[in-house]
C-alpha cells in the first residue's frame, strides 16, 4: 500500500484538536464510546493520510 501524504497542514491540526477533544470526552464518559472514534482522527493527523480522501481523489496537501 502507497500511504502518499494527502493532508496539509491545518487539516492535519483540525483533525488532532477534534480526536484529542473527542477522545477526552470518551475518557470521561461525556459522549460514550462514540468518542473513540476520535482515535482515527488522531492517526490520520500523524500519518499524514486519509484514505477517504484516496477515494474520493482529494488532497489538501499545497502543490508543489
Amino acid at each position: 500500500m502507497n500511504f502518499a501524504k494527502n493532508m496539509g497542514g491545518m487539516d492535519r491540526l483540525v483533525r488532532l484538536l477534534l480526536g484529542v477533544v473527542l477522545i477526552v470526552l470518551a475518557l470521561t464518559g461525556t459522549i460514550g464510546v462514540w468518542g473513540w472514534l476520535g482515535l482515527i482522527l488522531v492517526v490520520t493527523a500523524f500519518i499524514r493520510f486519509c484514505p477517504l480522501y484516496r477515494v474520493f481523489g482529494m488532497s489538501t496537501c499545497k502543490r508543489s
